[in-house]
């Protein structure tokens, strides 16, 4: 059960209007990193979750996320009032009036199909999708994108925070700003407090495997560091040497009965192209300049069609 309390998490001072703004905003409301979407990550894995603790937690997170939505919702809707109104009211002259719901962004969107109100949109106008929420059912996997979900919000608050001069929404972003770094310290607690919480979930990796590093984009630009060298890794560098790790063939097999076999060959066979073909192609029947090579005049004499075609035409 949801009881909504009137008074907002942290207090909306908006100093005038300001719909482009305001359409940018709509990015942390209604945009893949927005406070939306990250309530939904984290009620679906709080309800799932049959750990007590992380449950609480999730939920705990997943309703002040909700408040942050209402937060930054409020804001949207301060800085589009008073064009809102006038829209409504047709207090402007025309001119005007397309200008400033034209200010820039999606604010002409959020005007004439929202009527100012905070749409479950990102800056852009797509609307919100579930899509946007990339739970897995495990809590070693989850916690690591709930961690990463933080960061990026908290990244996305500082590029808001960039583009506006108005003390009062500075201050709200950076309170939303600064709640993003306190939810990702209690994922992360809750991650290592899991024990053995790395590789995810159950099955170990094949030890042959683990600790390969495969340089695999070679030549100029080449760097070592901890992450491709040490006694930690062994590091591959002659490929053609080394490849299939696996030591087999390298080539994709199946196994087939002997129907199955038949019927494989008899399409291939089908099928089969002719490698001493050269037939004249619609290509070089079209060529023109710059067509480059195409079949000479032996082959249906495309060649000679083409140069009688530019002679004529230089003629």
């Amino acid at each position: 059960m949801f009881i909504h309390n009137k008074r907002l998490q942290y207090t909306v001072r908006v100093a005038e209007p300001n719909p482009a703004l305001a359409s940018l905003l709509l990015e942390q409301f209604g945009g893949p990193d927005g406070e939306l979407a990250a309530a939904m990550r984290y009620f679906t894995q709080g309800l799932g979750d049959e750990d007590p603790g992380r449950r609480d937690l999730l939920l705990d997170i997943a309703t002040e996320e909700l408040s942050h939505l209402e937060v930054i919702g409020s804001i949207v809707a301060m800085l589009n009032r008073g064009v809102k109104a006038e829209l409504a009211e047709a207090s402007m002259e025309e001119a005007e009036l397309y200008r400033a719901i034209n200010a820039g962004g999606d604010s002409h969107t959020q005007s004439i199909l929202y009527g100012g109100g905070p749409a479950l949109t990102n800056s852009s106008g797509v609307p919100w999708t579930a899509a946007y929420i990339d739970s897995r059912g495990d809590p070693t996997c989850d916690l690591r994108s709930n961690i990463a979900a933080e960061s990026r919000a908290k990244i996305i608050y500082e590029r808001l925070i960039n583009i506006t001069d108005d003390p009062g929404i500075k201050e709200a972003l950076g309170f939303l700003m600064t709640r993003e770094i306190a939810h990702q310290k209690s994922f992360e607690k809750a991650l290592y407090a899991i024990a053995d919480n790395f590789p995810p979930g159950k099955l170990p990796g094949v030890a042959a495997y683990a600790d390969v590093y495969v340089n695999t984009s070679q030549g100029e630009g080449d760097r070592t560091g901890p992450w491709n060298q040490g006694d930690q890794w062994q590091r591959i560098d002659d490929l053609a040497q080394t490849l299939p790790i696996d030591g087999g063939s390298g080539h994709a097999e199946v196994q087939l009965s002997p129907g199955q076999s038949a019927v494989v060959e008899a399409m291939a066979a089908r099928l089969t192209s002719d490698p001493t073909a050269d037939p004249v192609t619609g290509a070089d029947l079209g060529a023109g300049p710059g067509a480059g090579r195409t079949s000479d005049a032996d082959h249906g004499g495309a060649r000679d069609m083409r140069d009688a075609k530019q002679m004529a035409q230089a003629h």
